[in-house]
């Protein structure tokens, strides 16, 4: 025999080793699609720091999340080394760079093994709800619909959030049994009243306590927009309905749905206060809305109502601009709502304008699954963040950016069986929570640093803004924030520290 055929014959028996280890085993969903030719892509991505040093971008380059970022999230995840050497190569004074101002003095308490960091406040405490209480984790999972992602990525996130003690957001595609491996959820719903609605699109109330009696519900979120697509509605083909998703969402199998833009169940703000109340009333737990921000006036308008009223949602969630986990027209995506910062901003300081923001819980999302961006977040009025695109990195997101295309190749936002098939939920929830667990150290780390044990008691003068040339300005007076820092009420403030107190004497307890 030829050596050169015996050469051939080795190379493709090591190939036929190397292809059948890889659709067997779990743990990279790359390699498990893409058997063999995967490989070449962590072969490009360990070399990538030298090409991108000589060739091509750098570090902090990329969008919508840089190189950096999901380097943070992949080795978080993974509980693999997330420190970054020989200093910073970000330009840190160029305008709008943000700065943490650390004190000379910080805690130095050790943090317990979960990270504990509950919400600054108690949801539905405003309004008495029957089943108020205190979200466990400060760091939760954005909306993100089971049809929009597959069953196995759903699983993973539900199961992921489990493990953390982080509350899951249903999307708005209803409740699926995926999303029943118990985590507690927050059941969303928008415009086309998905698991809450009748044989004709409208809303149903009796179907939507069915839907919470059904399911771990803790509180329920009625989404007004959201960042990717601020003031458009939705179609979901007939093809892509299949039993199962029919079954979440209460549709008939096989046909074409469509989401309006706008509301049909209210239309005006007292119809949306008399909307969350009849919802409260009938289910017992907390109601919030969730909104991008464009023109200022409804905010004005309800917050003056509430004020007038003595009723209204008890949490408001602010989705920035940069969100973006739903498709959308680049118009829509790149023009439309204001950015998280300067939204948020406007939001808060109209709730406190009327007195409201000690009574209201406020939830920021927008790219704020970084430590130093949910600090930011928190300064800014925050009890609590959501993350989205972010846990996609955790369970294996490439940021290949084909989200809308049914084509993912790790299996997160497809249906298609091969592809799905290499998401592994145990794999992957374990994953998760190990980001979310390590996110909450890390602003836990960040909160320390600057003197406080909770990133909502980190005043706001500890963060600046680089502001050209050869300036700064502090985040509050950028984003319009004058007057005293009373986010929290003197009660609040003393309940949340008394919690990280009672927290931080567990971890001593259990260092020794």
């Amino acid at each position: 025999m030829a050596w050169w055929l015996i050469v051939l014959i080795v190379i493709g028996v090591l190939l036929l080793g190397v292809a059948i280890h890889d659709v067997t085993q779990k743990r990279h969903a790359i390699l498990r699609n893409f058997p063999v030719v995967g490989h070449l892509r962590y072969l490009i991505e360990a070399v990538g720091p030298e090409l991108r040093q000589y060739i091509v971008a750098d570090n902090d380059e990329e969008r919508p999340f840089s190189r950096d970022q999901r380097r943070v999230v992949y080795a978080t995840a993974k509980q693999e080394n997330a420190y970054f050497g020989f200093g910073t190569d970000n330009d840190i004074d160029r305008d709008g760079y943000l700065i943490i101002k650390h004190a000379t003095f910080p805690i130095t308490t050790p943090i317990d093994k979960k990270a504990t960091l509950p919400s600054a406040k108690v949801m539905g405490e405003w309004r008495d709800r029957p089943h108020k209480f205190r979200p466990e984790s400060f760091v939760n999972l954005s909306a993100m619909s089971y049809g929009s992602l597959s069953a196995p990525a759903v699983e993973a996130i539900n199961r992921g959030c489990k493990i953390s003690g982080a509350m899951h957001n249903t999307g708005e595609g209803g409740i699926s049994d995926h999303h029943r491996h118990g985590a507690d959820l927050m059941f969303q719903f928008g415009t086309g009243y998905f698991g809450c609605r009748d044989a004709n699109g409208n809303f149903d109330l009796d179907q939507l306590v069915e839907s919470v009696n059904s399911a771990n519900v803790k509180c329920i979120e009625v989404k007004l927009s959201q960042g990717a697509k601020p003031g458009l509605g939705g179609v979901l083909p007939g093809k892509k309905v299949t039993p199962e998703i029919a079954k979440a969402r209460g549709v008939e199998v096989g046909k074409t749905v469509y989401s309006p833009n706008a509301h049909t169940a209210f239309g005006d703000v007292d119809g949306l206060i008399d909307f969350i109340e009849s919802i409260a009333g009938a289910t017992g737990v907390p109601v919030g809305i969730k909104s991008a921000v464009g023109q200022i006036g409804f905010w004005t308008e309800l917050t003056e109502r509430m004020n007038a009223r003595g009723e209204g949602p008890d949490f408001v969630a602010i989705d920035g601009g940069e969100g973006g986990t739903g498709a959308a027209p680049l118009a829509f995506s790149d023009h439309v709502a204001l950015p998280f910062r300067m939204g948020f901003a406007r939001v808060w300081r109209e709730f406190a304008e009327a007195d409201l923001h000690q009574h209201v819980s406020f939830i920021g999302m927008g790219k704020l699954g970084f430590s130093s961006e949910a600090l930011v977040a928190s300064t800014l009025g925050c009890d609590m963040i959501g993350v989205a695109r972010e846990a996609m990195l955790a369970i294996g997101c490439i940021q290949a950016q084909e989200c809308h295309a049914g084509h993912c190749p790790t299996g997160i936002a497809t249906h298609g069986s091969w592809l799905t098939r290499g998401l592994d939920p145990t794999d992957k929830s374990v994953r998760l929570a190990n980001y979310l667990t390590g996110l909450r150290s890390d602003i836990t780390k960040l909160s320390y640093a600057c003197g406080a044990m909770h990133p909502t008691l980190v005043a706001r003068d500890a963060v600046e803004l680089i502001d050209e040339p050869y300036g700064s300005m502090p985040l509050a007076e950028r984003y319009g924030f004058t007057g005293e820092d009373n986010r929290l009420s003197p009660g609040q403030a003393a309940d949340l520290a008394e919690i990280m107190r009672a927290q931080a004497s567990l971890a001593v307890t259990a260092a020794h």
